[in-house]
């Protein structure tokens, strides 16, 4: 069986502090996959050891390469605070990607800009905080990576950005890309979930199918509150 991601023995430390405790998780190619867990969990410091912005100890491979220039092409990686400088326009954003990334598809970041209706010379700081989030996943989304990593993309926005940042992860690029979804909203993105991993602290306390739970009378939100509630 083919893995987007396979993950052995994950550990994460910052001086006495176990973010992350000897993690085993694998994942097939093609699913979205909700991350889950309460703040402080350590879905972000999982998200930045795939994406080789921190050291760690144990195995991480992204379609069986190890985390290394081959993995940061093949992943996207949406971060939960933005990056983006706000004296930007859209315009010098999407530049910018097209720079740095030789997958990025222009026409699929101005058309999803189009259906913003925003002129893609206005500020970023001129925008409001939902349409800033749209832009940065706009910018991320439009790379066709093989696998998405989104920390929190609908954290903070009102409901119609979520139904759009919603939209915009279903209408994903590649056939068979992966897209692992950070959220304590699990209500909100439920419906597009394949699988499901619960973290807590340092320690993976579940995984499953999204689907294998709902044939059993249960979504993957009560699930989750049943589960931490022993916590």
């Amino acid at each position: 069986m083919a893995y987007a991601i396979e993950i052995n023995g994950l550990t994460k430390k910052y001086g006495n502090v176990t973010a992350l405790d000897n993690v085993n998780i694998s994942i097939e190619g093609g699913k979205i996959v909700g991350l889950l867990g309460p703040n402080g969990s350590g879905k972000s410091t999982l998200f930045k050891c795939l994406t080789g912005l921190l050291t760690f100890k144990g195995e991480v491979k992204i379609h069986g390469n190890e985390i290394g220039v081959q993995t940061k092409t093949d992943v996207s990686y949406l971060p939960e605070r933005t990056y983006l400088d706000m004296s930007m326009t859209a315009k010098e954003v999407f530049d910018l990607f097209n720079e740095f990334y030789e997958d990025f598809d222009e026409k699929r970041a101005y058309d999803l800009l189009a259906s913003l209706n925003v002129d893609k010379d206005v500020r970023l700081k001129t925008l409001s905080k939902g349409t800033k989030e749209k832009i940065q996943l706009i910018s991320v989304m439009a790379r066709k990576a093989k696998v998405y990593l989104l920390d929190e993309p609908i954290g903070g926005v009102d409901p119609a950005a979520r139904e759009f940042i919603i939209k915009t992860i279903l209408t994903r690029v590649n056939e068979g890309s992966t897209i692992v979804i950070s959220t304590h909203l699990i209500r909100d993105i439920e419906e597009i979930l394949d699988e499901y991993v619960f973290i807590n602290g340092s320690k993976l306390i579940s995984y499953g199918s999204a689907k294998d739970l709902h044939e059993k009378g249960k979504t993957i939100d009560e699930e989750f509150r049943e589960v931490f509630r022993c916590f």
